[in-house]
């Protein structure tokens, strides 16, 4: 399957350009809130919003058929159509390749992709030469709504996966299911994502983006499937999603401002994530972020912020993790900035600055004795780092905890209990 030659260059310049999360980019462009006071779970017909069924474009929801074609033809007179029309995918299976959805778009209001069956991924590696599936550029004003399902069918291309984390050079990860680049005011509510080749959700530049009531899942074993991964994007809220997967259920990395998580509920996976960071040069700084009102099940780790030692600088502060319940959870809290050199680390400190952390009311169990881990960096060590309210067990065995160049603020109920 192809798409047409002149989306493929146009696709193929946006990801050379976007592509790579090494890339030194401004701080992303922050406007009004267009969805600030709406009520998020509705959503109905516009007035004189008019249907564009993709099946109108020559799409079939037969599974086999290449939709690829009436899906942009369909997007096109959606997006560039000067009334407003909202994108319909009805019930079926519609296999599409690599697509493209770019703006700016002419509606007066947002533009609505309202699916209702499932949008299949094709399996075949040579169709995704741009780096993601469906990809969402310069769009001020998207809702992506509906009850449907995206069907990355990644399963074949797993067993390629390179492990980016520990490549020095350029990776080439798998493509991502739905990546938003430069997107403003926009609001994805009440979809599936299964099985992707590479991350579920990949945000990135983007602003005022809420994510809500997502059902994200895939295989426990399947790597680098991260469930949402934020980077360089201010006021992204997450909220009320379930997520069972094989790498982070939720990342966070260089640039993320003003990021709200509430009522994740995570496993399995390998936890919620800040970093890793410091990787690359002249990294913008993690601030803002407050997750609480969450619970991890069965996870890798818990509640984890990781900086790579011996690398760049970079920064992490203004972060609160509270009312979490952890479940048989390995490494419910930890600050780890000696990433990947864990145990016994002969590698010059992080450059990393990580302060102002809070752990709150953070109870239940943990499948390891370390409980709270935090080990930061001898040149650069956390500050203002506060442990108030927590209560892991583990089993019948005492619960301990581990502090390394931090000096944390203790207060309320404490088992483990205080560093000495």
């Amino acid at each position: 399957m192809a798409i047409a030659k002149s989306a493929s260059i146009v696709i193929i310049f946006f990801a050379l350009a976007h592509y790579a999360d090494a890339a030194v980019r401004n701080r992303t462009t922050v406007g009004h809130d267009i969805f600030g006071d709406s009520n998020h779970a509705r959503d109905v017909l516009l007035p004189g919003e008019k249907l564009v069924n993709v099946e109108s474009f020559g799409a079939k929801g037969d599974g086999v058929t290449d939709c690829t074609q009436a899906f942009m033809s369909a997007w096109q007179a959606t997006c560039h159509a000067s009334g407003q029309n909202r994108l319909y995918i009805p019930a079926g299976r519609f296999l599409v390749s690599s697509m493209y959805f770019a703006g700016p778009c002419l509606a007066p209001n947002p533009i609505t992709i309202q699916v209702v069956g499932t949008v299949l991924a094709t399996t075949d590696p040579s169709e995704y030469e741009n780096g993601e599936w469906l990809m969402f550029d310069h769009i001020n004003g998207l809702k992506i709504v509906g009850g449907g399902v995206f069907d990355g069918q990644g399963q074949q291309s797993w067993e390629h996966t390179e492990n980016c984390e520990l490549s020095n050079s350029e990776c080439k990860r798998n493509p991502s299911s739905l990546y938003f680049h430069d997107v403003q005011n926009a609001i994805v509510a009440n979809i599936k994502s299964l099985n992707p080749k590479g991350f579920h959700f990949f945000i990135t530049a983007c602003s005022n983006i809420r994510l809500r009531k997502l059902k994200i899942i895939a295989p426990e074993t399947s790597p680098n499937t991260d469930g949402i991964h934020i980077s360089n994007s201010i006021n992204v809220i997450v909220a009320r999603n379930t997520i069972a997967t094989g790498d982070d259920c939720l990342s966070m990395i260089q640039g993320c401002e003003n990021i709200f998580i509430n009522r994740l509920k995570c496993g399995p996976g390998h936890g919620i994530s800040i970093g890793s960071l410091g990787k690359y040069p002249d990294e913008r700084e993690v601030k803002g972020i407050r997750i609480k009102n969450s619970a991890l099940i069965g996870t890798t780790n818990g509640l984890r912020i990781k900086t790579w030692p011996e690398r760049y600088g970079g920064g992490a502060s203004e972060i609160s993790f509270s009312n979490i319940n952890m479940t048989n959870v390995r490494n419910p809290i930890i600050i780890d900035q000696e990433y990947e050199c864990h145990p016994d680390c002969k590698k010059k400190p992080s450059l990393v600055r990580i302060a102002d952390i809070h752990f709150a009311n953070v109870r239940g169990t943990t499948a390891t004795p370390i409980a709270v881990d935090m080990r930061c960096s001898a040149q650069f060590p956390c500050m203002g780092v506060s442990v108030r309210d927590i209560d892991l067990k583990f089993g019948t065995v005492p619960s301990t905890a581990r502090c390394v160049n931090v000096k944390p603020v203790y207060g309320g109920l404490l088992n483990p209990p205080a560093c000495p």
